[in-house]
């Protein structure tokens, strides 16, 4: 077979995953744009163009800042706090102790739940008067007086990053365990000969040998904490008030709810390109530390 009929044959079988991608990807983000510059309400069949005024009313008023700022806390928070439990879990079942094997198995079980199921469970444990959390501390002497993780303002942003790591730590564990595996026992057996301690250790070999798990993980985290929809929508509905209300939540909220889809398909352009730029940099960043590496 020659080259022309290979590329020819090559085309043909990418074809049906070009359509695919053009159908399911391309055309709803071109429609997404459309839809920007509309007043258009989500049901009815005749709309009207009203140019850049649902951008312009999103910068003026509160709604965007507000979602923009938990969506970046939630993304720090679970990035930072959920890889470093997941590295020192990782680091912990690297360790030749018993029953590992089944340690690992139960740090990975809260990744097989669905996000609803971990929802709803998460939101009984930590209901104010009969949740698990506050039959412990009534169990232990503890007083619970105005104990309401979900319910407080100032509290329940950080009860939902809490639920956020605690279902991706199985993923972010099993990464860090994987290039902990590959990291050579001789290298880190020379440093020892050479009297470096463990901290040493870790920080100028093992560290820099998981360049690349880090870099896997912390995209991953930033991905789901920008797109952090399921658990504010089950657990909150974005309050109480609105310290929950994250971007793909506002969209949600005003497409479905508010029946506001013109608007709601500004912030999903704004929140587009805000996602775009933040993996970008993150990415990059990454790379350029793991060359360094």
């Amino acid at each position: 077979m020659n080259s022309t009929v290979m590329k020819k044959t090559m085309y043909f079988f990418a074809l049906p995953a070009l359509l695919f991608y053009c159908v399911f990807w391309i055309f709803p983000i071109f429609k997404l744009f459309q839809y920007s510059i509309t007043d258009y309400n989500g049901y009815a069949q005749s709309f009207n163009y009203v140019g850049l005024s649902n951008y312009k009313e999103l910068f003026s008023g509160s709604t965007l800042g507000n979602s923009i700022g938990n969506t970046l806390m939630y993304t720090l928070v679970s990035v930072v706090v959920g890889n470093l439990i997941g590295l020192g879990l990782a680091l912990l079942l690297n360790q030749n102790i018993r029953g590992k094997g089944f340690y690992r198995s139960i740090s990975y079980i809260p990744t097989l739940f669905s996000a609803i199921v971990v929802g709803f469970i998460w939101s009984y444990v930590y209901m104010p008067d009969s949740g698990m959390i506050a039959s412990l501390l009534r169990m232990v002497g503890i007083p619970i007086d105005n104990l309401n993780f979900l319910g407080s303002y100032s509290s329940a942003l950080y009860s939902i990053i809490f639920v956020e790591i605690w279902k991706n730590i199985g993923i972010t564990m099993i990464i860090f365990l994987a290039g902990l595996q590959t990291i050579p026992n001789d290298l880190l057996e020379a440093g020892r000969i050479d009297g470096a301690g463990k901290w040493k250790l870790f920080r100028n070999v093992t560290l820099p040998l998981l360049a690349t798990s880090v870099t896997i993980n912390i995209t991953l985290s930033i991905i789901n904490g920008l797109k952090a929809f399921d658990f504010p929508f089950i657990m909150t509905n974005g309050g109480p008030g609105d310290s929950t209300n994250t971007l793909v939540y506002s969209i949600y909220k005003m497409a479905f709810t508010e029946q506001l889809f013109g608007k709601a398909s500004a912030l999903g352009v704004i929140s587009f390109f805000i996602i775009i730029v933040i993996t970008i940099i993150a990415v990059l960043t990454m790379n350029k530390k793991e060359v360094s590496a």
